[in-house]
């Protein structure tokens, strides 16, 4: 098929864009490059710069015809979706009702959207199913339940056949591909720049959750199993459906437990500081993953967390300033 990947300058769209072509499909990666990496785009895939905040940019890009879309371009930032959430509304949704317009003007009938857990906000069961109900606790979250929302009434209307993957923590790398952002807000890879000395310390937010060492949980994907997930819903995507599917590995990890991981994987010391727990914050979160299980057939199969810290510490030091070098 010959696919559209927007954001495929990020870290989850350009590992999806280098196994989409390692399936035999032809990729054109569109991003704007505000921040993602023109380093990180897949050799072989061809690259057009544009916005989608610009209408006319995105329909000339659909114009040359496409099979499928899958959408990963998206500000990502909690705390700055809360200091700037205008930011939020222009980028994630009123980009993505152009990305969608100019689909149903291409008639491009198939779309994988990287959506998130954090549609769900503080959950009332975990694990979490997509039984649950959405109550995002961030404008980040509720940009993109918004995106989730267009998304079904395109389907309903024009014959759209969608599936939206809700991620929880995504981690590892990918070959030459793998985890650079500035600022960076995640725990593997901010524990990673501690041990090679770009950063001070890893803050520790919180030691006193009613969990066993104290620390929150946090259920952790192997970013190749999340990128073989991308996979099955392009070829699960339904006509006239939208479909929603959880994606996590099923177990939740400790911050303890992966400073923990880090240190033996690294042979080195991992410098903490202890903080405070940040206000909103739950204990655990946790995906229940079987209705991808059961309907698509996908598995987890990288699910220990000393190979996804494997993996990100092989693209840490092969890259330790990232892809700016």
């Amino acid at each position: 098929m010959k696919l559209l990947v927007t954001g495929g300058a990020g870290y989850i769209g350009s590992v999806v864009s280098r196994m989409l072509i390692g399936a035999g499909h032809e990729v054109v990666v569109l991003d704007s490059l505000e921040r993602g990496h023109r380093a990180a785009v897949a050799a072989e895939a061809r690259f057009v710069q544009a916005d989608l905040r610009d209408p006319d940019a995105v329909r000339a890009a659909l114009s040359e015809g496409f099979d499928g879309v899958l959408h990963f371009a998206a500000f990502a930032l909690v705390g700055e979706s809360v200091s700037s959430p205008e930011l939020y509304w222009s980028n994630n949704v009123a980009g993505s009702l152009n990305l969608l317009d100019g689909m149903r003007r291409s008639e491009v009938g198939r779309l994988v959207f990287s959506s998130t857990c954090a549609v769900y906000g503080q959950p009332d069961e975990v694990p979490i199913s997509e039984s649950a109900p959405p109550r995002p606790t961030s404008p980040y979250g509720a940009s993109k339940l918004a995106v989730d929302q267009m998304i079904a009434d395109f389907c309903a209307a024009h014959g759209l056949g969608a599936v939206s993957l809700r991620y929880f923590n995504v981690a590892g790398a990918s070959g030459d591909a793998g985890e650079d952002h500035e600022p960076e807000t995640h725990l593997i890879p901010n524990v990673l720049r501690a041990v090679l000395g770009r950063i001070e310390c890893v803050e520790l937010y919180g030691t006193d959750y009613p969990t066993p060492d104290g620390t929150a949980i946090r259920d952790y994907i192997h970013i190749e199993d999340l990128a073989e997930a991308h996979l099955l819903a392009l070829d699960g995507a339904r006509s006239g459906e939208h479909r929603i599917f959880n994606l996590g590995n099923g177990n939740g990890f400790s911050v303890r437990e992966v400073i923990a991981a880090a240190e033996r994987v690294t042979g080195r010391r991992v410098p903490v500081r202890e903080a405070p727990r940040r206000a909103g914050d739950p204990p655990m979160l946790v995906a229940a993953s079987g209705r991808i299980r059961e309907e698509l057939g996908w598995s987890a199969r990288k699910p220990e967390l000393e190979r996804m810290i494997s993996d990100a510490w092989e693209f840490a030091r092969a890259r330790p300033a990232g892809y700016s070098e």
